[in-house]
């Protein structure tokens, strides 16, 4: 049986009226999973118990790629030019927000 059939059975069982603590335990999981899973399947149905990412949808601190691609192509003329020049050529230029010396090594490296 998958992981969403399970749940679903669990959900069920819930709905038709056992308690939460025994289905809890006849899957092995905490009573809050078992109310999670409740809770995701009248929100959205079947679909709501299938397993998620935990990833992030985005990072906020990550540099743009424009951004990115303005070190590299400066690295690519000036070849002499580390990390606190290219900052420097960064903000000459009005690039906002500037990102850090460290930001623009890892950029170097990376590419």
């Amino acid at each position: 049986m998958s992981v969403v059939e399970q749940r679903y059975h669990a959900v069920m069982e819930v709905t038709a009226g056992v308690p939460v603590t025994q289905v809890a335990a006849r899957y092995g999981v905490s009573r809050q999973s078992v109310h999670s899973w409740v809770r995701k399947y009248e929100q959205a149905g079947l679909p709501g118990l299938a397993d998620r990412s935990h990833r992030p949808d985005s990072c906020p601190h990550r540099i743009a790629g424009e951004v990115e691609a303005v070190v590299c192509e400066l690295r690519r003329r000036h070849p002499g030019w580390g990390p606190r020049r290219l900052v420097h050529e960064l903000q000459r230029r009005g690039i906002a927000p500037v990102p850090s010396r460290a930001t623009v090594y890892r950029v170097l490296v990376r590419n």
